[in-house]
């Protein structure tokens, strides 16, 4: 499955591009293992980052980041066949599990749970 990996990336940062930084980093922490259980793991971030670069986006929060970074997820969330949720305030992850919930795509709360992952 391709799984969409929600949680917390500009939430409670203040913008400071270190934690934005290591919020990305804990989002990537499970690709790993969904990746070993067949699934290709997947954050709105990877896609959104590029493109609002490629447009011109020069600060956090401008005009072109609140264009881009929202409708990448949705768009994602059409092609997703479930989210992994991680912990954390995340308005943004939440939307995903309630655009998720209303397409009747699964919602994951813990790595475990997701159909494959075997955690160590």
């Amino acid at each position: 499955m391709l799984i969409l990996i929600a949680g917390p990336y500009r939430s409670g940062t203040g913008d400071d591009p270190r934690k934005m930084a290591e919020n990305l980093h804990r989002l990537e922490a499970p690709s790993h293992a969904l990746f070993k259980a067949g699934h290709v793991p997947m954050i709105g971030e990877w896609v959104a980052l590029p493109i609002w670069r490629a447009a011109g986006g020069q600060r956090v929060g401008d005009a072109l980041y609140e264009d881009i970074f929202y409708p990448v997820a949705h768009r994602l969330l059409a092609l997703c066949e479930g989210v992994l949720r991680l912990p954390g305030e995340s308005k943004g992850a939440d939307n995903d599990v309630r655009i998720a919930r209303e397409r009747g795509l699964p919602v994951w709360y813990r790595l475990e749970d997701v159909p494959g992952v075997v955690t160590e």
